[in-house]
């Protein structure tokens, strides 16, 4: 991960509510507008933060998503009033049906990318301090999820690599052998997740986690920039739950393909939406090229 995400600089609760308004919106706003905005805005952000490795294992794994859902969706959901062809046993597939399975397609993606976001920033340390006092169990429990596939995959890489130099390479030999060396490394990784859990829960709890009146220590600090950019949020989020209550991100597929006609008064509530996504874009730029402006100075 490059070293050049700003908003991972900015208070938990801020990184907390910036992800829950685009994750919610992004799961509400189904208009093709709004979902473009939200999907380019995520993706922008995902690259400029990213590294080679980190974006080619999101296009590996969201271009099967998009294909899937726009292909699989058309073949299970025959509703829909504009009929493109029939395949089978006359079972039609139409317009309808096949655009919306590309709009669930690029929700999912969109969704995914902020997840990937919010884990990148959203740290089991922040998730202590947020919720830690609140709910300590389940601080715990997310906190621990959150970290657990970056460590299962690397010691799941150590596994296999000890495995390959003991002679049992899970991509060589029969098919029987393969399997029988992929069950030997999911059993060492359930004896691994399961140590792993014990050991943290033991540890925690021998610190006093959760016990009452415990005092904890913490580096965070609400800044003015903090408070200027949670303000800037809740004004966003104002200002879209009036856009969806004017119905400006009102979308229709079935039976037909309906929304209402585009007007200029729309207009700004579009662009609120994306100043809102593409927030921490924004940041980043602005810290690039201060930081480019403060370098050619020098």
């Amino acid at each position: 991960m490059k070293e050049k995400d700003v908003f991972m600089r900015y208070h938990p609760f801020v990184n907390f509510v910036f992800f829950s308004l685009t994750i919610g919106f992004s799961l509400v706003l189904t208009h093709p507008a709004a979902q473009g905005i939200a999907l380019f805005s995520a993706l922008f952000s995902y690259l400029f933060t990213s590294t080679g490795k980190e974006i080619a294992f999101l296009f590996k794994l969201s271009l099967p998503i998009l294909f899937l859902s726009a292909l699989l969706n058309p073949l299970f959901n025959p509703a829909g009033a504009t009929v493109l062809l029939y395949i089978g046993e006359g079972k039609p597939i139409t317009l309808e049906s096949l655009l919306y399975g590309c709009s669930a397609g690029v929700m999912t993606v969109t969704v995914l990318i902020w997840f990937l976001l919010f884990g990148r920033v959203m740290t089991s340390d922040k998730f202590i301090y947020l919720f830690g006092r609140v709910t300590p169990s389940l601080s715990l429990v997310l906190s621990m999820a959150l970290g657990f596939v970056p460590r299962f995959t690397h010691q799941f890489k150590q596994v296999v690599e000890a495995q390959k130099s003991m002679g049992r390479d899970i991509a060589a030999g029969s098919l029987f052998a393969r399997l029988k060396t992929l069950g030997a490394i999911l059993s060492v990784m359930v004896s691994w997740s399961l140590e792993n859990a014990i050991d943290t829960a033991d540890s925690m709890k021998s610190r006093g986690y959760g016990l009452k009146g415990r005092s904890a220590f913490s580096l965070y600090h609400m800044r003015a920039s903090d408070v200027w950019l949670l303000l800037w949020c809740l004004l966003c989020f104002v200002l879209l739950v009036v856009g969806v209550l004017l119905s400006v991100f009102d979308f229709r597929f079935f039976p037909r393909i309906g929304y209402p006609s585009f007007d200029l008064w729309m207009l700004p509530f579009y662009i609120v939406y994306f100043a809102l996504c593409a927030t921490t874009l924004f940041l980043n730029w602005k810290e690039t090229i201060t930081w480019n402006c403060l370098y050619s100075g020098m």
